[in-house]
């Protein structure tokens, strides 16, 4: 009946950054419905929320959820930005394999 963890007080828990909450949600967005705008809001949101936490001096928690919504949107636009490189590398190998072999612009 006396168990200190249930006296109903709210005065030791710390609120958690909504823009660590927005940076999340949004690189999320960023892998599913909204590939570049979801990144880059989740880094942009990321990097304020850790600014706010770290100027909070231990008042606002969440820099968990912040740096997974950092980790999130990089990494969407990382490996977007390697897909493309890939995609350009095969088909200009491709060209210049085709116009080595003297099959430039020959199709017929």
């Amino acid at each position: 009946m006396n168990d200190p963890s249930m006296n109903g007080s709210l005065s030791n828990s710390r609120k958690t950054s909504t823009l660590a909450i927005v940076s999340l949600v949004a690189g999320l967005l960023g892998w599913t419905l909204l590939p570049w705008l979801g990144s880059f809001g989740a880094i942009i949101t990321g990097h304020m929320a850790r600014a706010e936490i770290r100027r909070s001096a231990g008042a606002i928690d969440g820099n968990g959820l912040a740096i997974a919504g950092l980790v999130l949107g990089w990494g969407s636009i990382i490996i977007t930005i390697l897909g493309i490189l890939i995609a350009v590398m095969f088909f200009g190998g491709i060209a210049a394999l085709l116009a080595w072999l003297g099959f430039s612009g020959q199709l017929g």
